[in-house]
């Protein structure tokens, strides 16, 4: 060794040194070996491949000989002290004990080695069964599994779109008429005298029944009379006009049509019958603007500055209306040529990872918890397009994002949890570990990244103005399944206080 490359304390590496050294590389020279393997893969689809592997003997003996060099040591065998057991002897005796973890060594490091070496690009697990194969005691072990990978195709033209952008000045009409709908959100429901008319509530004992039998049903359900009631698996059009004149004690029935993507898989398509059994009609009344409920509702100081708020939370909708525009323009113009068929597995699985998506989407643009429900049943209800939609996107945003060293910082997510948090009524911190809780931080982070790319295409495109149409509410949306067959999912509330006071009670 050269007198500079001597370490600090000028003493030379022992006998020992070198041989602990020697056998480290060693060791490290092994872990680098390569797998003699032979690979087959056979494309099923555009997102779905089948491997067939074969782990040559030599590769096999070369695991157990190095299973064999650890148990060596430790190995306890009557009529000898640990360590010092023939070779032949721990090889005969341990041989099916080791089986099992050469078999899980082999499985994991081909499967990462195909995955290095064929750049499948996966997007789930392998789907093989590791009880099914076989470690034989002569020649080759051969396995095989199933795929999910993401799509081989040319990244779309994507600079230079023609994008058409809603635009909008807020009137003081308009701003009223939002003003009365987030005071809407903090009334209380009183009994009223005379029948039921639409923006009235029942209270109703609710059934679904099909053939005679009860499929779901629901004690004093809670509902707002709107044009249309849909729930996660269908939808009511004009329950406005059905319940008009509805009082206590009255029975009212209709149909709906269960969607194709029910998850009561037998009854998909099939008509159901919904009982309702009115117990009270009530009606809405607003709160009184005190200064304690203004303390209360963001500490604002008078009615101008709640309005002034009101004025920004329509300012945010048209930006996410805009954003939503401009996407699902930018997703048209991307996706024509994204012809490929997704698994049917995938889309089920990634179906409740896009709900979560839109969910968050909703709530950091201010919409209210009635709002984000009815847009959740709507995408419930047509599940596989919209995911496949969704999916094809992803995947070309995706590549757009590494093609342009598009990622994700903690600035980023900290943003989108401050807007969430600021629009459901909790902290950040709460927000963040809900998230973290729930699974979706990965949902959150597709979403910035997508959000990055999108803004990307939108700043190398051309905008047309077109007049804006604020949007009224007219679906009342419920969270359950009529057909049954589902559990009721927990959607976070847009707001602490995001339906009326009396309401929350009686459901």
């Amino acid at each position: 060794m050269a007198e500079t490359d001597r370490p600090e304390n000028d003493s030379l590496p022992s006998a020992e040194d070198v041989a602990v050294e020697e056998n480290t590389d060693q060791e490290e020279s092994e872990e680098k070996v390569s797998l003699g393997l032979e690979v087959k893969i056979d494309a099923r689809s555009a997102c779905e491949r089948h491997v067939t592997v074969s782990i040559p003997r030599e590769d096999i003996e070369r695991y157990f000989d190095k299973e064999f060099s650890e148990l060596m040591t430790s190995a306890q065998v009557p009529g000898f002290r640990p360590g010092r057991a023939p070779r032949k002897l721990i090889e005969t005796r341990f041989r099916k004990d080791v089986a099992d973890r050469v078999k899980s060594s082999l499985l994991m490091d081909s499967i990462g080695q195909i995955s290095d070496s064929e750049k499948l690009s996966p997007i789930s697990e392998p789907d093989f069964d590791f009880e099914a194969v076989q470690l034989p005691d002569e020649g080759p072990m051969t396995f095989e599994f199933d795929l999910e990978v993401r799509p081989e195709f040319e990244v779309p033209q994507w600079r230079g779109l023609k994008i058409e952008r809603p635009v909008r000045e807020f009137s003081e009409a308009d701003v009223d008429q939002e003003f009365e709908q987030v005071l809407a959100r903090y009334g209380q429901l009183a009994p009223k005298d005379g029948p039921a008319s639409p923006g009235d509530y029942i209270v109703t004992n609710l059934s679904f029944v099909h053939s005679g039998q009860t499929l779901s049903s629901a004690e004093e359900e809670v509902i707002r009379i709107r044009s249309s009631l849909s729930f996660r698996d269908g939808t009511i059009e004009g329950f406005d006009k059905l319940m008009e004149g509805a009082k206590a004690g009255d029975k009212v029935s209709a149909e709906a049509t269960l969607t194709d993507d029910a998850p009561n898989r037998a009854l998909r398509g099939e008509a159901v019958t919904a009982e309702f059994e009115i117990l009270e009609v009530k009606r809405l009344e607003l709160p009184e603007l005190t200064p304690a409920f203004l303390a209360k509702i963001g500490d604002f100081e008078s009615e101008a500055d709640l309005r002034d708020a009101v004025r920004d939370n329509l300012k945010r909708q048209l930006e996410y209306q805009q954003h939503r525009r401009a996407r699902e323009q930018v997703t048209a113009a991307l996706t024509v040529a994204a012809d490929w068929d997704l698994p049917p597995g995938l889309l089920e699985r990634q179906s409740e990872r896009e709900m979560n998506r839109a969910v968050m989407e909703l709530q950091r643009s201010g919409f209210g918890e009635d709002e984000i429900r009815s847009y959740e049943n709507q995408l419930r209800q047509n599940s596989r397009v919209e995911t496949a939609r969704a999916l094809k996107e992803h995947f070309i945003l995706e590549r757009i994002a590494e093609d342009q060293d598009i990622d994700a910082d903690e600035a980023d997510y900290d943003a989108e949890i401050a807007l969430i948090a600021m629009q459901s009524g909790e902290t950040p911190r709460r927000v963040r570990s809900r998230l973290e809780k729930s699974g979706t931080m990965d949902a959150l982070r597709n979403q910035i990244i997508e959000r990055k790319v999108i803004d990307l295409i939108l700043a190398e495109a051309t905008f047309t103005e077109v007049p804006y149409e604020l949007g009224h509410p007219d679906s009342t949306a419920i969270n359950r399944a009529a057909g049954g067959g589902e559990e009721e999912s927990e959607i976070p509330e847009a707001r602490a206080e995001s339906e009326p006071e009396e309401a929350k009670e009686e459901s």
